[in-house]
C-alpha cells in the first residue's frame, strides 16, 4: 500500500491549498506552510504564530473528530488586507453545538482547542455537516 503525501497547489485566484493525511504526524507541514505563507504576507512573528497555534488546532480537531475522515485539506485564501484559511475534512463525528462558542461558566470537557482558535484569530466560522464534514474558516488581518 502507497503511503499518502502532502500536495500543494496555487490557484491563480491567490488561493493556496495543501492537502495533508489525517494524521498528527502531519500536523507540523501545514503549520510551516501557513507560516510560509504569512511571513510573505508581512505579518508579524506574533501574529504568524497565532496562525500556526490555530491551524494546528484545527487540524488536530479533524484528526481527533472527523470519523471516516483520510485527509484534510487547508486552503489559504491571500488578501490584500487578510489571510483566510479553510480546514476541512470529509469524516462524520462533529456536531455545530460542539464547535458553538461557550457562554463564561458553562462547564464543559474538551473544547479547548475551539477556544483557542476563537482568541487567536480575528474571524471563526464554521460550516458543519455531521454526514459530510466539516469547514472552520480562520481569518487574520494584518495590522498596519
Amino acid at each position: 500500500m502507497r503511503e499518502s503525501v502532502a500536495s500543494a497547489a496555487v490557484a491563480s485566484d491567490g488561493v493556496v491549498e495543501l492537502r495533508i493525511p489525517s494524521r498528527a504526524e502531519w500536523v507540523g507541514v501545514a503549520r510551516l506552510a501557513v507560516a510560509g505563507i504569512a511571513s510573505r504576507l508581512q505579518f508579524s512573528i506574533d501574529d504568524i504564530e497565532d496562525l500556526k497555534l490555530a491551524v494546528a488546532e484545527a487540524c488536530t480537531n479533524c484528526i481527533q473528530h472527523a470519523t471516516g475522515s483520510d485527509a484534510i485539506i487547508i486552503a489559504c485564501r491571500i488578501l490584500p488586507d487578510r489571510l483566510t484559511i479553510s480546514v476541512t475534512d470529509h469524516g462524520r463525528g462533529t456536531s455545530p453545538e460542539a464547535l458553538a462558542p461557550k457562554r463564561p461558566g458553562d462547564q464543559q470537557v474538551g473544547g479547548l482547542g475551539v477556544f483557542l482558535i476563537r482568541s487567536l484569530m480575528d474571524e471563526v466560522e464554521y460550516e458543519v455537516d455531521p454526514q459530510t464534514g466539516t469547514c472552520l474558516r480562520m481569518t487574520k488581518y494584518l495590522r498596519s
